[in-house]
């Protein structure tokens, strides 16, 4: 858990970063000598963006690869830019952004062999999930469950978003549940 003073630090990176990213069309080098050591530490995290209530962009990292400073303020970037469901951020726009930033644990495999062990493991409003299937991969945030809260609806609209039928299972699909902390 990050205190507050290091969520205020993220959240004021990654809006930077989005202005940044309006007057130079890049993303924003990140200074990290000057950070503190907490938030200089390999992890991964989503950068979700609304506008007036509506989403207007949501990017991420699944694993921790760059510190998170770094991973946030690319992923300000990209949620704001590089999200091709939206049109990029505008500069009159930007200052209206309800920033949300969610930290991601390390992923965990579910040992399951059909869908409804893997329903029955799940825990809603508390695990994000990753689905892989070949070169099929998609994840919900675990806020995503305030919009689907039926385990076979998330489930299947994960699928969707994955790029694979509703009804698909196979023994190649790898599931992976993780949890995030979220401001």
């Amino acid at each position: 858990m990050l205190d507050r003073p290091d969520r205020f630090l993220l959240r004021k990176i990654a809006r930077d970063a989005i202005h940044y990213g309006l007057r130079h069309q890049a993303p924003m080098p990140v200074d990290l000598e000057s950070l503190p050591a907490s938030i200089r530490q390999q992890q991964a995290c989503f950068v979700t963006l609304f506008a007036t209530g509506t989403l207007r962009g949501c990017v991420g990292s699944l694993e921790a690869y760059r510190p998170l400073a770094v991973d946030v303020a690319a992923n300000a970037f990209a949620a704001a830019f590089r999200d091709n469901r939206f049109c990029p951020i505008s500069r009159d726009l930007v200052d209206e952004l309800d920033i949300h930033i969610s930290l991601l644990t390390t992923p965990q495999p579910i040992d399951c062999d059909c869908e409804q062990s893997l329903l029955s493991q799940l825990i809603p409003g508390k695990d994000g999930l990753i689905l892989e299937a070949g070169e099929h991969r998609a994840t919900f945030l675990p806020a995503v469950w305030d919009a689907l809260p039926n385990p076979d609806r998330f489930v299947a609209e994960l699928k969707r978003k994955a790029g694979l039928p509703i009804d698909y299972w196979s023994e190649q699909l790898q599931c992976y549940r993780y949890h995030t902390e979220h401001f």
